[in-house]
């Protein structure tokens, strides 16, 4: 939300209707529609000139650099608009994709301008900006300029008949061929006031005409929406990789100083137990009962690290008897509620009962809380879920906690993670993933 037009800070009793003719944002509007006449007159006749010359001359061998030139040229008055409207109007659009030659060389560099969405974008920006520039200006610049001047009609009414014979505004004729002036305190006043309304709704006429501008700055100079997408998708995709090596060391962490280091302490003691065997069966005994002890120990960790990985009852049962499994081993009580009429696709499966198992190991680690509850369902083709307690709150998604991870894998296959948890709590944190069935 812009400040002109939020609640100033110490308790301002001012409407913000009244406030935004004074603010520095519609002042930037406005400088920005009284810039863009000029600077789209440039830019059309540069396209103009660019386009028409090049497609004229493609007879010949010089049509195609040329127009690629042009094409270039314009380019860069887009990225010249972007900083513009950066600076003036608070909009902060992308660079679009750049320009990619198949093949080193000039003439890789003139087919791959040609043949750019972008590069033909910014001309179609370039000639409809015109037309619409111009109306803006003209509309910005008659509400601002003609509701200033009738606001201060009180401050400079004097000159009329200081300098021009009358005695103020004239409005027309009467019946007898004289002339009706606004020149009494009231007509003075009630000018004033109109001149009020007609900032006041110039303002946000002003903010109305930008909205325009930013919607064709948006959609033509910054990157098209399948670039966008293949942006999203590539960094999804290193958010994927990461968690993938993650999950990788923490796999083999685990081995190594779980089950792996207690297989090593097993062999060394049946090792002993072996040479104790023919002189001291009895400590041999209780040396093999101890080693089947850390047999079961280790065993039990493999299974865990197993479970970890991937839960066999999540394969063979689904998703609701496999989170009642792990909700039991929840140390705060845990109330399940699974209401799905079919499964999902194995793999949002899995990710769901990872969700649900960060999400539980929160609980149980940080929330102090006594009680918490597990909801999941399907709505559309979204699978839901949704973890509460009644803990004392705080958590939250900034990055470096663990609930900040957990987001960028959810947002890595189009999921959404939520966290409602004021200090005090309760707590609810809502995951959504796509449904995949």
């Amino acid at each position: 939300m812009d400040t002109a037009y939020a609640h100033r800070p110490g308790g301002s009793r001012v409407p913000a209707g009244l406030r935004a003719p004074f603010s520095a944002r519609t002042w930037r509007e406005f400088l920005h529609l009284q810039l863009n006449f000029p600077l789209a007159v440039g830019m059309f006749v540069f396209t103009m000139v660019a386009v028409t010359t090049g497609a004229g001359l493609l007879i010949t061998f010089l049509g195609i650099p040329v127009l690629a030139g042009g094409l270039a040229g314009i380019r860069a008055l887009g990225a010249l608009e972007r900083r513009r409207a950066r600076a003036l109007l608070g909009l902060d659009v992308a660079e679009p994709e750049p320009v990619r030659p198949s093949r080193p060389g000039l003439l890789g560099w003139v087919g791959a301008v040609l043949k750019s969405g972008v590069s033909w974008r910014h001309v179609l920006y370039c000639l409809l900006h015109f037309p619409w520039a111009l109306f803006a200006f003209i509309a910005s610049f008659t509400f601002w300029t003609l509701g200033w001047l009738l606001l201060t009609y009180p401050l400079w009414r004097w000159t009329f008949p200081a300098y021009l014979g009358r005695s103020g505004i004239q409005l027309g004729w009467d019946g007898s061929g004289n002339g009706i002036y606004l020149s009494t305190p009231v007509e003075t006043l009630l000018t004033s006031a109109a001149g009020l309304l007609l900032v006041v709704a110039g303002s946000w006429v002003i903010h109305g005409l930008t909205q325009v501008d930013r919607l064709m700055v948006r959609s033509l100079l910054g990157p098209s929406s399948l670039a966008a997408r293949v942006s999203e998708l590539e960094s999804d995709r290193g958010v994927v990789v990461d968690t993938a090596a993650e999950d990788l060391r923490r796999i083999e962490r685990d081995l190594h100083d779980g089950a792996q280091a207690r297989l090593v302490s097993l062999a060394m003691d049946l090792g002993l137990a072996k040479e104790k065997l023919a002189q001291d069966p009895e400590a041999a005994a209780k040396m093999v009962d101890e080693a089947h002890g850390e047999v079961k120990i280790a065993l039990q960790e493999l299974r865990d690290l197993a479970r970890g990985i991937h839960p066999a009852i999540l394969t063979d049962r689904g998703l609701g008897p496999a989170l009642s499994a792990l909700s039991a081993r929840c140390t705060v009580p845990v109330t399940v509620t699974v209401d799905l009429d079919h499964r999902p696709a194995a793999a949002i499966e899995g990710i769901a009962y990872f969700t649900v198992s960060e999400l539980l190991q929160n609980v149980s680690r940080h929330s102090g809380a006594t009680h918490a509850t597990l909801d999941v369902w399907h709505t559309a083709d979204r699978l839901m879920l949704l973890v509460t307690d009644d803990g004392q709150g705080g958590a939250h998604t900034a990055a470096g906690g663990g609930l900040a991870g957990l987001a960028e894998r959810l947002d890595a296959v189009d999921g959404l993670l939520v966290v409602e948890s004021p200090a005090g709590g309760p707590t609810a944190v809502s995951a959504e993933l796509p449904w995949r069935g």
